[in-house]
């Protein structure tokens, strides 16, 4: 798995220069070592894992004007129903999200000419006993809103749906290997941008999840739309097991380095099989501490319910508090387990998406298919 995947993330396929490159087809030769032979499902896990690695990459790099929120909605409703088995689909945009509650997802995205879009794909295969949702933070641009990010470090927030790219190329790579269980997939897709509506600093805004949030950083918005996403999960869907992942704070550089994501857990069982999991897929992952009762405080308001960040003095690492933020929606994920990953600095590589994730979630959630090497 990692092999291949690393292969597929060497030739991205974006690209707009005049002059294209003379490589119209790369085959891949595998030369198994250990005297197993690869299955016909684990040639064609591996062949999808990589179209999907490099699927997530070409989305991620392509700039905000080519691929808009609805312009990233209508791709993923495309890729679903191009599986061929029966999906659910549940598509929720602009002012129909403010009228159903999705206070986070709609008002990061309101300022922008293209509307926000919450996109739920759900595929729920006969005998299972798993529900498993799949929530991505998919910011198709990011500007910081009014607190506007500066000249040298907005350049490249387009990679900022790398969590919602990466999770619906998991999502097709797991149901086109028959997956077993329940398996959803939720795009939280916005683009934070500026107008004399957008947020402001000191607003107050309700999530889906009822609780009251005021926005001390407008740049802090990727944890408002997986908000309304995980309490989706929860309350709508009913899923026991809630993976969200996002490009989501600068700060994980800092707590795990550029080639590890950040992941947070209440469960040490699934934050074990996440590390062995991206050990396996290439897609490297390492913990952030997860202690709410000492620092969730740090989000205090005095106001409202939380606070969206904290720009002064802190108790906890920035990373994990903005997870915290995320789980606080849903209880702490009490009576169920829940992952968030941190892809900020593993999502790109010298300007270029990497497609991390999708591998590291196909292994992860592999041992619900029939794979071999997806579970091996």
């Amino acid at each position: 798995m990692a092999h291949v995947s690393a292969i597929a993330r060497s030739f991205p396929s974006y690209s707009r220069k005049t002059k294209q490159s003379s490589l119209e087809e790369i085959q891949i030769e595998i030369e198994v070592t250990d005297g197993k032979a690869l299955s016909e499902k684990d040639i064609k896990f591996l062949e999808n894992l990589g179209e999907h690695v490099r699927i997530c990459a070409e989305q991620v790099d392509a700039p905000c004007n080519e691929l808009n929120s609805e312009g990233f909605a209508n791709e993923a409703i495309r890729m679903v129903e191009a599986i061929g088995v029966p999906i659910k689909k549940t598509i929720i945009v602009g002012e129909d999200l403010k009228e159903q509650g999705f206070g986070g997802i709609y008002h990061v995205g309101k300022a922008a000419v293209h509307p926000p879009v919450f996109a739920c794909f759900s595929y729920t295969p006969e005998g299972a006993s798993e529900n498993i949702a799949l929530v991505g933070k998919g910011i198709v641009y990011d500007t910081g809103g009014m607190q506007i990010k500066t000249k040298t470090g907005m350049p490249g927030m387009k990679m900022d749906m790398g969590g919602a790219a990466a999770l619906l190329g998991a999502f097709c790579t797991l149901v086109k290997a028959g997956f077993k269980q329940n398996l959803h997939c939720l795009l939280c897709i916005a683009e934070n941008n500026i107008s004399p509506v957008a947020n402001k600093p000191d607003d107050i805004i309700t999530m889906l999840s009822g609780k009251t949030v005021e926005i001390s950083n407008t740049d802090a918005e990727g944890r408002l739309v997986l908000a309304d996403g995980v309490y989706y999960a929860k309350t709508k869907l009913n899923a026991n097991v809630i993976i969200d992942m996002a490009t989501l704070t600068g700060a994980q550089a800092y707590a795990t380095g550029k080639l590890h994501a950040g992941v947070l857990s209440n469960c040490e069982k699934w934050e074990d099989k996440s590390i062995k999991a991206g050990r396996i897929s290439g897609d490297l992952v390492h913990p952030f501490v997860f202690a709410p009762d000492l620092h969730f405080s740090d989000l205090d308001s005095k106001v409202a319910d939380m606070k969206n960040s904290n720009l002064g003095s802190q108790n906890g690492p920035p990373s994990s508090n903005a997870g915290l933020f995320i789980a606080a929606q849903i209880d702490f994920a009490k009576g169920l387990s829940w992952l968030h990953f941190d892809i900020a600095s593993p999502a790109v590589v010298n300007e270029r998406a990497t497609g991390y994730g999708v591998a590291l979630v196909s292994r992860l959630l592999g041992e619900y298919t029939d794979v071999g090497i997806a579970k091996a």
